[in-house]
């Protein structure tokens, strides 16, 4: 299989709707990355709900357009002051570690994988997130804590970047709730969690690249309005109150994981 061939394909067989929805997607994911948290796995579920890309093809073009948002959102906390900060330049640099380590391993795990099971997997992931939501929502730190020890954050971003590289994500949307719970304060998560996203979606697309796994003309579909979401949701953020996306969010991603796990 060849990239640009197989990708022009797949593109030229879409609808205009469905096209336009993708672009949509991307957008929406864009805003939940920035507004809310947990948004970019939006355009991953439109990819393989609306395209017969295989898992490996969805994962992969998923995860090339999160080397630009978390590179923008890294500009942002370290401009913000978040990633001068020694504990946290501590844990970012954890965490960029195990994503060199975590990812790959996802990659290989996804390429094996059938398109069935790899809708389960998406069900579960969605639910997941969904979940640590609604527990970040509902739990909310009542102080700030010192950073946790390397013996803590190495296993849990691990974790992510098997996860992550599995689906085809950036990363924040599970690292930033595990870091709060685990006693990191929320702001400090965020920034810690974007230099991990960068990484991730890195080594994710060197992978899926080696693969010939990535559709570039859907990237740039999706991934263009979702660097504009990304802009518009941090200005949502500074000027509305999220609650109400936030739990908006939480039952579309549990609406939506029955439907991935039967649609493979």
């Amino acid at each position: 299989m060849r990239v640009g061939h197989h990708g022009a394909a797949v593109t030229a067989g879409l609808t205009v709707p469905v096209l336009a929805l993708l672009a949509a997607l991307g957008l929406i994911g864009g805003v939940g990355i920035t507004a809310v948290g947990p948004g970019g796995v939006l355009p991953t579920i439109g990819l393989f709900a609306l395209t017969d890309l295989s898992p490996a093809e969805v994962a992969g073009t998923s995860i090339v357009t999160h080397i630009a948002t978390g590179a923008l959102a890294t500009a942002a906390y370290t401009r913000s002051g978040h990633l001068r900060e020694p504990e946290t330049r501590r844990t970012a640099l954890i965490l960029a570690a195990t994503a060199v380590v975590g990812t790959p391993v996802g990659v290989l795990i996804n390429t094996v994988v059938s398109k069935q099971a790899f809708g389960l997997v998406l069900a579960v992931f969605v639910a997941l997130v969904a979940g640590l939501l609604w527990y970040r929502e509902r739990h909310r730190p009542a102080a700030t804590e010192a950073h946790p020890p390397a013996s803590a954050v190495v296993p849990l971003g691990l974790a992510v970047a098997v996860a992550s590289g599995i689906v085809g994500v950036g990363g924040p949307m599970l690292s930033v709730p595990l870091l709060i719970v685990v006693g990191v304060p929320v702001l400090e998560s965020l920034a810690a969690a974007q230099v991990q996203s960068i990484v991730i979606a890195t080594a994710g697309t060197v992978g899926y690249l080696v693969h010939d796994a990535v559709n570039w003309p859907l990237a740039a579909l999706v991934g263009v309005p979702e660097l504009a979401g990304v802009l518009l949701g941090w200005k949502i953020a500074q000027a509305l109150p999220t609650r109400a996306l936030k739990y908006g969010l939480i039952v579309t991603l549990l609406a939506l994981a029955p439907y991935l796990a039967l649609h493979g």
